[in-house]
């Protein structure tokens, strides 16, 4: 506050230079380096000032102080687009999930610049460096032993020949008895389903009746990491950075414990799981599926595992950035600036 007073006093000749940042904004050495990012919005609608409020505008305001504090600021964001809502929202449209991202990317795209959203650059999930970033990232965690294989109860549509994502599934509430629940959630009584327990489940794309089918999925053993991160947690909470909301729910993880997380889904619309066994797991449909568009084809197709979207979509951030730079672990892998 002094500084500001002595400065305001002493009048703009006191100011230092405007920065004028190089394209790309790298870190500098010496210098303070803030890289921003706000959360991904979803791709399979038109954004509203819900989706601008909740955390683009705030991202923002603060790339907008650090600038003006001179301060090598990269903010970057970009539309996320893999997952079953795409989908979903896809065969509603009659379209490929391809046609449904790139239109939807432009239409974010347009209406943030018209609100004058200061990104340094505005990307999607959707690239090759995506899938690159993805897939090492699974590789590495394979190659360290933080990766099992294990059966799960899935809905599988037989007339369609494709095991059934949460979102391709609607049925009665187990809890609460309405009829529309969703294959993850009810959106009456808000409580999270797993599909198979849904009564009178029906598939979105056929109206059929799906049967539960043993089938095989990858999962990430956090058991084994649960060590490390307490001992990170409680060193990154004394340093009190932390809300009161995001400490309880983490330590109510934590006095649970935690569990291996499935990171694969039964999809074509995603990163593809780079492993035997998982690049085409689903035979031949037995009779033709006429509810998809073209993009969405099974009939007669072997189908691969993806990345489940809480996996992949993070990931995004970091291949957002390498599409603006190639450069981008200088970001994203230097902690000491």
């Amino acid at each position: 506050i002094a500084a500001a007073v002595d400065i305001w006093a002493r009048g703009p000749a006191a100011l230092p230079p405007p920065r004028h940042p190089r394209t790309p904004v790298l870190p500098v050495e010496g210098e303070r380096n803030v890289l921003i990012t706000s959360a991904l919005p979803y791709v399979n609608n038109v954004p509203h000032l819900g989706n601008i409020i909740g955390c683009v505008l705030s991202a923002d305001t603060f790339a907008r102080y650090c600038r003006l504090r001179n301060w090598n600021t990269l903010f970057v964001c970009g539309t996320d687009e893999y997952g079953t809502a795409t989908e979903t929202r896809a065969l509603e449209e009659g379209l490929s999930p391809q046609e449904l991202c790139d239109r939807y990317h432009a239409v974010h795209a347009d209406v943030y610049a018209w609100f004058r959203i200061s990104f340094d650059h505005f990307g999607r999930t959707t690239t090759p460096q995506q899938t690159r970033i993805a897939q090492d990232i699974f590789q590495r965690l394979l190659a360290r032993g933080f990766l099992l294989q294990d059966t799960l109860e899935q809905l599988r549509c037989e007339s369609c020949g494709r095991y059934l994502a949460d979102r391709f599934v609607e049925g009665t509430c187990p809890f609460c008895g309405y009829a529309e629940a969703r294959g993850d959630q009810c959106d009456k009584c808000g409580k999270l389903i797993n599909a198979v327990e849904l009564k009178n489940p029906q598939c979105k794309l056929c109206r059929g009746t799906p049967v539960v089918t043993p089938t095989q999925h990858l999962f990430l053993d956090l058991p084994k990491l649960e060590g490390r991160l307490e001992a990170w947690l409680e060193r990154t909470w004394a340093a009190g950075d932390w809300t009161a909301n995001a400490r309880h729910i983490t330590r109510t993880w934590l006095r649970d414990g935690l569990k291996p997380r499935c990171i694969t889904r039964d999809l074509t619309w995603g990163t593809p799981v780079p492993l035997d066994g998982f690049r085409d797991k689903v035979g031949p449909t037995r009779r033709p599926c006429r509810a998809l568009p073209a993009g969405l084809t099974c009939s007669g197709v072997a189908l691969p595992q993806v990345f489940y979207v809480w996996f992949d979509a993070p990931i995004g951030y970091l291949s957002i950035t390498a599409n603006y730079t190639d450069q981008w672990e200088r970001w994203w892998k230097n902690p000491q600036q």
